[in-house]
């Protein structure tokens, strides 16, 4: 799991993204600040849309971490005997970091958005194109199907 940022109206937002260990896409978010609140909300999401992972690589980062903590928190709520590992070390997300260079590559030409609706759309089209090149549809569903089920 990794953020990385993006100028929306001059200013800068941040676009979380979570990538397993085999470089697929596992979701995305995009949030006007770096706090603990988001980085829990997009969390949350995560696991929602795929799962109870035994452990997250982040860097050190202090809103992950509390978002992982907050998350864990909840889990121990709900009875999940097990909490999520986390491991905070600089280099082991280079997965992610590496994922970034696609996303940034089709942005950097558009010197920025004017809204973080259209922000958020546009990169949505663009992750989920990426997903489609990276071979994430699953075989035996229609690609258009998929494809609005991916951008919903």
């Amino acid at each position: 799991m990794d953020e990385t940022y993006i100028k929306v109206k001059g200013a800068w937002v941040y676009l979380y993204r979570a990538v397993d260990k085999h470089g697929k896409t596992l979701d995305f978010m995009l949030s006007n600040r770096l706090h603990k609140p988001a980085a829990t909300k997009f969390f949350a999401r995560m696991l929602e849309c795929n799962g109870l992972p035994r452990k997250i690589v982040i860097d050190k980062s202090g809103a992950n971490t509390a978002g992982i903590k907050a998350i864990n928190k909840m889990l121990k709520g709900f009875g999940c005997p097990i909490p999520i590992e986390m491991v905070r070390r600089k280099y082991l997300n280079n997965i992610v970091v590496q994922d970034h260079r696609f996303i940034k590559r089709r942005i950097r030409p558009m010197l920025g958005f004017k809204s973080f609706s259209s922000a958020a759309a546009t990169l949505e089209g663009i992750e989920v194109a990426h997903m489609i090149r990276k071979g994430q549809i699953t075989p035996g569903i229609c690609p258009f199907r998929q494809f609005a089920e991916l951008a919903a």
